[in-house]
């Protein structure tokens, strides 16, 4: 792989929210193939499992539900006692919500919020610590397509994944010092579980809305299982950014991603260019 060291995944050890399925689940399964160790974690047992009776000296499976402070700090500590120490903390743990602004109630979006940005947080702050003293590691976060442009439909989805980036590119500055490594990973559609069972539709449906957020609607169900993107090489890229020796802050990944956020550039550059004048004029003037 282009800019990697040898030896993809051997020795580190992961510590993987969100493992029971999806990019999650192929990471670790990948990671663990590759000779890497993992400390897999999901709300339910069961379904990691599988992980540790595979790998008894490489993998842990710790059940972790995100939205749960006191879980979190106490997975944090048992799974650095593991290995004794984290090379790569990955928050996949997430989940999408698709509904207009007015339509979503409050009991339906704020789970999105505990979870998607909350709970990375905190599981953030938990390693911080351990990463700090051994002066080494990366973090990823991922974040998505849909946390660099919002969308009609996916107004709370986007809340949450651009919260996701202003933390990140801040933890990033503020790690870089003590040797620790940050990188956002932006997928766009990816042949994942996210438009099945792990998303979520909001109840209420408001008619004026059907132009707009009722293309989000009928995406939510129309496109299960016919994105575009690769799982399996979207893992053998979080991988290899991993093992690079200088890793991007931002990974987009897919053609999806890489043209929609193009463009959104080369519109926010001609917004710019047009509203120069009265961005620069809202200084004072020299000398005042």
């Amino acid at each position: 792989m282009a800019g990697t060291e040898s030896g993809v995944g051997a020795g580190k050890v992961w510590f993987i929210t969100g493992a029971s399925t999806g990019f999650g689940r192929l990471l670790a399964e990948e990671v663990l193939k590759a000779g890497g160790r993992v400390i897999a974690t999901a709300r339910k047992l069961e379904q990691i499992a599988e992980l540790a009776r595979q790998y008894p000296v490489a993998a842990r499976v710790l059940t972790l539900d995100v939205t749960k402070p006191e879980q979190i700090e106490s997975v944090a500590a048992e799974a650095t006692a593991a290995f004794g120490r984290i090379d790569v903390l990955v928050n996949n743990a997430g989940y999408g919500i698709a509904g207009g602004i007015e339509e979503t109630l409050e009991a339906e979006f704020l789970p999105v919020f505990e979870t998607n940005v909350l709970g990375l947080i905190r599981g953030t702050r938990a390693f911080l610590p351990q990463l700090r003293r051994q002066r080494s590691g990366h973090i990823l976060n991922l974040s998505s397509i849909a946390g660099l442009i919002g969308g009609a439909g996916w107004g709370y989805y986007n809340t949450s994944k651009f919260a996701v980036e202003g933390f990140s590119e801040a933890l990033a500055a503020e790690m870089a010092p003590l040797g620790v490594k940050v990188t956002i990973i932006e997928p766009g559609p990816f042949r994942t579980d996210f438009l099945g069972r792990s998303g979520v539709e909001a109840t209420r449906r408001i008619a004026d809305y059907d132009a707009t957020v009722g293309k989000a609607r009928t995406y939510f169900h129309e496109q299960a299982g016919r994105q575009p993107g690769d799982p399996a090489k979207a893992i053998e890229a979080m991988m290899e950014v991993v093992e690079s020796a200088n890793p991007p802050l931002h990974l987009l990944l897919g053609a999806m991603a890489y043209n929609r956020f193009r463009g959104k550039l080369e519109l926010w550059r001609e917004e710019m260019a047009a509203w120069e004048s009265v961005t620069l004029g809202a200084d004072f003037a020299e000398g005042q």
